[in-house]
């Protein structure tokens, strides 16, 4: 069970298991569950994504569309459950260059329920051909390095697999 604002941090690749994986972490909490949904569904290809991530998740969950004012959204739905977001990419991107990562962080820490945040890990490729491109990945890789640092668990999904990266097993023995 997660305790009263709780912040967990799921990253990995494409098709790697993390939004499962968050599910799965958001179900240790007993509901209400509150899936805050950061895509928009721009074209059919999108809208299928959508509800099969739906579908995946099942019944009990109740679902708050919000692409840009992810912090309003977080400090609305606080007090009424579990929340996941799902996912801080796609609010980066949709804000297009006007997100606010350390406002994000603030109102994480002012969190009465616990929130679990799905992520991409965008830094493992190869160096993006334009400059949009490279700021896009390096901005996304502060703000997953700013959410990591207030977070109280940090979970990497790799091929399907759970890797806890915090705590550590060696920090949670040596107390850090």
């Amino acid at each position: 069970m997660m305790a009263d604002g709780q912040i967990i941090l799921v990253t990995g690749g494409a098709r790697s298991g993390k939004s499962a994986l968050a599910e799965r972490l958001v179900l240790r909490h007993p509901g209400p569950r509150i899936y805050i949904a950061t895509a928009e569904a721009r074209d059919g290809e999108m809208r299928d994504r959508i509800l099969q991530h739906q579908r995946d998740r099942g019944e009990g969950w109740k679902t708050v569309e919000e692409p840009v004012d992810l912090a309003r959204a977080l400090r609305d739905t606080d007090g009424q459950g579990v929340r996941l977001v799902d996912c801080l990419t796609l609010w980066l991107s949709n804000c297009m260059g006007n997100a606010d990562p350390k406002a994000l962080v603030a109102t994480l820490r002012q969190q009465s329920c616990p929130v679990v945040l799905v992520t991409n890990e965008l830094g493992q490729g190869i160096v993006p051909d334009n400059a949009l491109a490279r700021r896009f990945r390096d901005d996304h890789g502060r703000m997953n390095q700013a959410v990591a640092a207030a977070a109280h668990e940090v979970w990497m999904a790799v091929s399907g697999q759970p890797l806890r990266l915090k705590p550590s097993r060696e920090a949670m023995n040596e107390g850090l």
